[in-house]
Formats: C-alpha cells, sequence, structure tokens
C-alpha cells in the first residue's frame, strides 16, 4: 500500500542558496561558469543592464521566463532587481562531448531523450531506471522539459547525483547529430506497427520518449530512424511513461547481454 502524503512532491519555496538575486549577480555567475536551471526575469524590464543580462543567456541552454512581479516576490522578499536565477544542482554534459567520448572508451552508446516530459515524478522515476540501468546520458531540452532541481534530485531517489544528463538548446540538432555519429534513434510511439522487440538494441542507440498526452513532437519524430511501440490488449491504451521507458531500457539491456 503507498502510504506516501499526497503532498510530498509538491513545489516548495527554494531555500535562498538556491537561488541568486539581482541582475549584476546572476551575471557574474554566468561568467563564472555557474550552472542555472533557469532565469526568471521581470516581464516588463527594460535597463540596459537587464538587456546586457539577456545577450549573455541568449544562445545558451538555461531557459529565461519572463514573468510578472508578483511571481518573483512568491520567491524571495529581498531585493531581486527583477531577476532570479535558479542554481542547477547537477552539471549538465554537452552531448557533443559525450558521445565521442563513450566511443573512445569502447562503449557502445546508450542515450535516452525525453521529449516534453514535465511531470516531475515520471523525471525522477525515468532518471532512476537509467542510473540502474547504466544509460549512458538522459538528454532532456532546455525548454518545456521538467526543472532538475532539489524536488527532481528527491523523486529520483539520488540518480541524478551519478547519471550524466545532457540540457540541449535545439532537440532536433541534438537528434540530428546522434544520428550522424551512428545512433539509430528510436522513438516510442503508437503511431507504427513494428513491436519494440523486433528492433535491434545491440547497436548505438537513443531511445525517445514523449509526454503522456502529446507525445513526441512531430518535427521531432520525423528525425527518428526508426518507431517502435509496446502492445496493448487491455482496454486502457496506454502506459505511465516512467513504466514505458523502464521497459524500452531493460530491452536493450536483454539484448545487449
Amino acid at each position: 500500500m503507498n502510504t506516501r502524503p499526497n503532498n510530498e512532491y509538491k513545489t516548495r519555496r527554494p531555500k535562498e542558496r538556491e537561488m541568486i538575486f539581482g541582475i549584476r549577480a546572476v551575471m557574474e555567475a554566468i561568467d563564472a561558469g555557474k550552472e542555472l536551471d533557469k532565469v526568471l526575469v521581470r516581464r516588463d524590464i527594460g535597463s540596459q543592464l537587464a538587456k546586457e543580462l539577456l545577450g549573455k543567456l541568449q544562445g545558451t541552454a538555461t531557459p529565461v521566463q519572463r514573468v510578472p512581479l508578483e511571481r518573483l516576490n512568491q520567491y524571495t522578499d529581498k531585493n531581486h532587481q527583477g531577476v532570479i536565477a535558479f542554481l542547477s544542482p547537477v552539471e549538465f554534459q554537452h552531448v557533443e562531448q559525450l558521445v565521442p567520448m563513450l566511443y573512445e572508451q569502447g562503449r557502445v552508446p546508450f542515450l535516452v531523450v525525453l521529449d516534453g516530459i514535465t511531470d516531475m515524478r515520471n523525471f525522477g522515476a525515468i532518471a532512476r531506471t537509467c542510473a540502474c540501468a547504466g544509460v549512458d546520458a538522459l538528454v532532456i531540452p532546455a525548454r518545456g522539459s521538467v526543472s532538475i532541481n532539489g524536488d527532481a534530485m528527491k523523486t529520483s531517489a539520488g540518480a541524478l547525483h551519478t547519471l550524466p544528463v545532457c540540457k540541449v538548446e535545439n532537440l532536433q540538432n541534438t537528434l540530428r547529430f546522434l544520428r550522424e555519429c551512428g545512433l539509430t534513434v528510436v522513438a516510442a510511439t503508437e503511431h507504427t506497427d513494428k513491436l519494440y522487440t523486433e528492433a535491434d538494441f545491440s547497436q548505438p542507440v537513443a531511445i525517445v520518449m514523449g509526454s503522456e498526452d502529446t507525445g513526441i513532437y512531430e518535427e521531432n519524430l520525423k528525425l527518428c530512424t526508426e518507431k517502435v511501440r509496446i502492445p496493448m490488449t487491455g482496454a486502457i491504451e496506454s502506459l505511465n511513461v516512467s513504466v514505458a521507458a523502464g521497459i524500452f531500457i531493460y530491452e536493450v539491456l536483454r539484448q545487449r547481454r
């Protein structure tokens, strides 16, 4: 029986050590190479210094959200100057560096790509399964994905402390890069007749999982080299995404052993 309190996964107010307040302080953190999960900027901010900050963030994998002043005030009572940055508890890896390194080590790359997974519990469960199964890295888009914060670390049961995570600015470019590197990009989708057990996972592979409501975005789905599905014979036509990811991940291990 699940006795977990219903409020365990509710968003908490971050501790001050997890945030940076003020425009100059955030700029200094960027220049120092600090890993940022996201940056909230007051919607109507327009100072020259703020424009300089936004310029530094442009083209990076750090999401920038324009929010009303009231949203910022919910996080801190201090003088934030219209800008709050949230520090990431993990150091993100660069997929362009990671994949060649895996080949150099004589490994057969195995990546899991999450497209639009925003539920904290699903993300944490997938990360935990990846860590248990020895997945080489988890790839997430910078926008439209769950934030890797203290809550994410908790739901992953510590898996995110050891599992490499790559946060990418453009997921389509990343899928193209993986294909160019020789990985088979396999989409988990119901829009196919091919079963997941019919795919060859013994070669370098990246499995793409989409959200439960929208699935893999069409633009990303077109870039996948294979499409496979899990057979459904019951009245319910879909699985929880973390359960589905677990089935795919352990099929890869089964074939490789």
